[in-house]
């Protein structure tokens, strides 16, 4: 009985390693019939200064792209990874877990892309401030400062049309800014778009004021990232603490106990494996949630 169960146990096991395979050799084909399309998509567009294609920039293109598309399901390595498991430890039971942890890592992901795109929109933002001073010192009007600072940043993101057309055209600049400032990461444009009402009501100087937002925009800036050198080494511990379960399993199959087996296999390791993940995940959580508590909002 218990070696029809051993075997059933191993075959469920390699049946998701071969799945995983096959998912892998899939993307691969995918990747390469994807790559040959870019590259009839491509030959001939880039020529260089003799007329012919310039080889090194169709596949930077190609590269780029393909390294935007794998970045986009890096999720997607919990199964694989799984499958290896679950083939060493003859379970499915970390296959199941890597199926779980899928969407979890990719909501994760997701979050570390908005904030990154947040605080490259703020760093925009400031630059935009800085340009659109420095070419109204340089005798630029107003509207025309604004549109070229706008095209070089890009800090207006969704909005520059319609902030661009107001400047142009005469309309409610203030409000426009107003609204671009909703976009996650652009509050500082609200603080432009006070400079500018009050310089086109009071007659106030806008470049002297979009100097002193700049500074305050950078001294924030520059806050945020002393705060968050501060808090780097209390991440580390996190990560830490993280990866100590991986490496006791790693030490113990390296003296030869295959804590494997004896996690998945028997009744006292697999109430081991719940408690225990139960208990990392609690500390995870709450030592994640005491480093995030001093970081800024």
């Amino acid at each position: 009985m218990v070696i029809a169960e051993l075997v059933s146990v191993r075959a469920v096991a390699e049946g998701a390693a071969l799945f995983c395979a096959g998912l892998g050799l899939w993307r691969l084909v995918e990747w390469r019939r994807g790559t040959a399309r870019a590259r009839a998509v491509l030959a001939g567009v880039v020529p260089d200064e003799s007329g012919e294609r310039d080889e090194r920039r169709e596949w930077r293109a190609v590269a780029v792209r393909w390294w935007a598309v794998a970045r986009g399901r890096r999720a997607w390595l919990c199964l694989p990874v799984a499958g290896v498991v679950a083939l060493l430890g003859g379970s499915p039971l970390p296959l199941g877990a890597g199926v779980v942890a899928v969407p979890l890592v990719a909501r994760r992901l997701r979050a570390a892309e908005r904030r990154k795109e947040r605080e490259a929109r703020a760093d925009r933002v400031v630059a935009l401030c800085g340009a659109v001073s420095g070419e109204l010192r340089a005798g630029w009007q107003p509207a025309q400062a604004l549109s070229f600072a706008a095209r070089q940043t890009g800090a207006l993101g969704d909005e520059e049309a319609v902030v661009l057309a107001a400047a142009r055209f005469g309309g409610d600049v203030p409000e426009a800014l107003r609204r671009a400032a909703r976009q996650d990461g652009a509050d500082g444009l609200a603080g432009l778009a006070a400079c500018w009402q009050v310089a086109v009501d009071g007659g106030a100087g806008l470049a002297a004021g979009l100097d002193r937002l700049e500074a305050a925009l950078r001294d924030h800036h520059e806050q945020r990232e002393r705060l968050r050198a501060e808090l780097a080494g209390a991440w580390a511990t996190v990560t830490v603490l993280a990866v100590l379960p991986a490496a006791g399993l790693a030490l113990g199959a390296a003296l030869g106990a295959d804590p494997l087996r004896v996690l998945l296999h028997t009744p006292a390791g697999l109430g081991c494996l719940v408690v225990g993940g139960a208990l990392e995940a609690a500390g995870l959580w709450w030592a994640a949630r005491i480093v995030r508590g001093g970081e800024p909002a």
